[in-house]
């Protein structure tokens, strides 16, 4: 049975449809953000950067993150989109930011030490951010997201 060894909670600024998340340590991104950016399929997995596209142009969402210890259970709840994928970390932390934003100031931490990881998203509010983008920037969190890591074995 898995067990969740930390679980942190942050706002992100979305803006151009898009966040991303990326080794803290961008000399081993090969193709850091924003190379290469194009809004496209919910998750993109690159080298060292997961690349998320949200259904909303500009808005604040909210992220989840969870590490584990291995496979956790999918997280309960009604999802409108789930994804998985790989990412290496070598410094063990993660940068979280938006397409056109930056970075957030503070990274996220997985472990501290290099390690490849499984990553689970799970979004919603995703139908609810694209009909109030229609109409302007939407006020308040709408669109959530919950990013489950695991080491692999």
């Amino acid at each position: 049975m898995s067990e969740l060894i930390s679980r942190e909670e942050v706002s992100v600024e979305v803006d151009f449809y898009g966040i991303y998340l990326q080794d803290w340590d961008d000399s081993q991104v090969p193709v850091p953000f924003p190379e290469g950016w194009e809004a496209g399929p919910f998750l993109r997995a690159r080298p060292g950067r997961l690349d998320i596209t949200s259904a909303g142009h500009t808005h604040t969402a909210a992220l989840t993150v969870e590490v584990w210890d291995a496979e956790p259970p999918a997280p309960s709840g009604d999802w409108e989109e789930s994804e998985r994928a790989e990412i290496l970390s070598i410094s063990g932390e993660l940068e979280v930011g938006g397409v056109a934003g930056g970075p957030m100031p503070e990274p996220i931490r997985l472990s501290g030490r290099e390690c490849n990881w499984s990553v689970r998203v799970a979004c919603s509010g995703r139908s609810e951010v694209a009909e109030k983008a229609r109409q302007g920037v939407p006020e308040g969190v709408v669109e959530r997201y919950v990013l489950q890591f695991w080491p692999q074995v």
